[in-house]
């Protein structure tokens, strides 16, 4: 039970940072009434659900790995999904263009639009289970221990070059004029008209793609650093393994 009930709090902390974090004018409203910064009070919540996870290193490393064991398979089949229509767009594309000398002007961006989420959505799960591209020459000279600490020291880099893409995506590109502009060629089907693009897609659902993919990576970064410090300290017996068949390894 109270593995559930990690997992649980934890789930709801992260919906509460992103409930908070995601909107401009939550974040100016609940950090003026502490008189700080926005985004510090944002960075402020962050660290002390971080802090807690590192205290408590292996209810935080078993939470997060359920909440990744969710949210990856839904990840698996929206990346499937995306990249069956983007190469339906492109074919399409193809044919119109050679054949009938008529391509429609939008499947290039629609084909676009699907390699967005392709990409936020498969490189958490890529990451998690080790299918990047890897030069381990250096681990593995190493000892086993001085391994595990290097593992460790770059889970720390990419963790800090993720805290800053997590800004940058949010406040340079999802909320910004770019994010809230409309899309050129892209039109919702039937006629329906959504806010204030009316029938044209806001871009907005572009560039909220590879944030939502920062946000995942996130999630398997704070695994991956716990899971390691618990085989620093030699207490990760009982953790489920990671292991994904439909994922590559990286060679």
């Amino acid at each position: 039970m109270g593995g559930r009930l990690a997992t649980i709090t934890v789930s709801i902390a992260y919906v509460a940072l992103l409930l908070i974090g995601a909107f401009e004018d939550r974040r100016e409203a609940l950090a003026d009434l502490i008189g700080m910064n926005d985004m510090t009070f944002i960075a402020a919540l962050a660290g002390l659900l971080w802090l807690t996870c590192l205290v408590l290193p292996k209810s935080g490393a078993k939470a997060h790995s359920d909440i990744n064991d969710v949210l990856h398979p839904i990840g698996k089949w929206v990346s499937v999904t995306a990249l069956i229509l983007m190469v339906c767009f492109i074919l399409l594309q193809v044919v119109m263009r050679y054949v009938f000398n008529d391509a429609p002007n939008w499947t290039e961006e629609g084909a676009r639009f699907g390699m967005l989420w392709l990409v936020g959505l498969m490189a958490p799960i890529a990451y998690r289970h080790g299918g990047f591209v890897a030069i381990d020459m250096l681990e593995r000279a190493l000892s086993e221990r001085l391994a595990a600490i290097l593992s460790l020291l770059l889970f720390a880099m990419s963790f800090a070059v993720l805290l800053v893409m997590w800004d940058k995506g949010l406040n340079n590109h999802v909320d910004s004029l770019s994010g809230r502009g409309c899309s050129s060629t892209l039109r919702w089907p039937l006629g329906f008209e959504i806010g204030k693009c009316g029938n044209k897609f806001s871009n907005y659902y572009q560039y909220l793609a590879l944030w939502v993919g920062v946000n995942l990576l996130v999630l398997v970064c704070v695994e991956l650093i716990l899971r390691q410090v618990l085989k620093l300290t030699g207490r990760n017996a009982g953790l489920p393994a990671l292991g994904d068949e439909d994922v590559g390894g990286a060679s």
